[in-house]
């Protein structure tokens, strides 16, 4: 069976086109979400994608319906492969029921994949140069090196570890830490 699913993101916007569309492309039900496109929960596309079995088809108007990013979209389409299930995209005119369709839907998951790769290499590469340049990563210090001093002044004069953190207001691991 061929189901279609449309969202809008607010209650101003109107569904009629894409539930015109998905009609039009033979969808004998229609599921329309009113949710935020950034939203992770989606209750109704939650309830359909796990009533989809082998054969089923599932139909949007535009990619970004579906999907919040092109990784959950991917994720999305794989987990309908899986049922045996497919997909259509009626603007992008993506159809994974066809040998071209999931050729195209493969390449745009490769190149997602080699974008969150290049992300990874251009982040590993900027940190190495920051740390070459004594840029320290990572959370501050949680005590100043004068902080520090004085603290083993005190400690060395007999004041008790856990009164001297509790007067810096750090716990007493952070502070033997911090003198060591």
């Amino acid at each position: 069976m061929k189901y279609g699913y449309a969202r809008v993101s607010t209650v101003d916007q109107n569904a009629n086109l894409q539930k015109d569309a998905l009609k039009s492309a033979g969808c004998k039900k229609v599921v329309i979400e009113q949710i935020s496109g950034a939203s992770a929960k989606r209750p109704k596309l939650d309830k359909l994608l796990a009533s989809l079995t082998d054969g089923d088809i599932l139909t949007v108007w535009r990619l970004d319906r579906l999907g919040r990013s092109l990784p959950h979209l991917i994720e999305v389409v794989r987990d309908l492969e899986e049922k045996g299930a497919h997909f259509q995209s009626l603007t992008e005119g993506i159809d994974t029921t066809i040998a071209q369709g999931r050729l195209t839907f493969h390449l745009m998951g490769a190149l997602a994949e080699f974008e969150r790769s290049l992300i990874v290499e251009r982040t590993q590469a900027g940190l190495k140069a920051a740390r070459k340049r004594g840029v320290r990563i990572g959370r501050p210090p949680a005590l100043t090196s004068a902080q520090i001093k004085h603290a083993k002044k005190l400690i060395d004069g007999g004041e008790r570890p856990t009164a001297v953190a509790a007067s810096l207001n750090v716990n007493r691991s952070t502070l033997y830490r911090a003198i060591k």
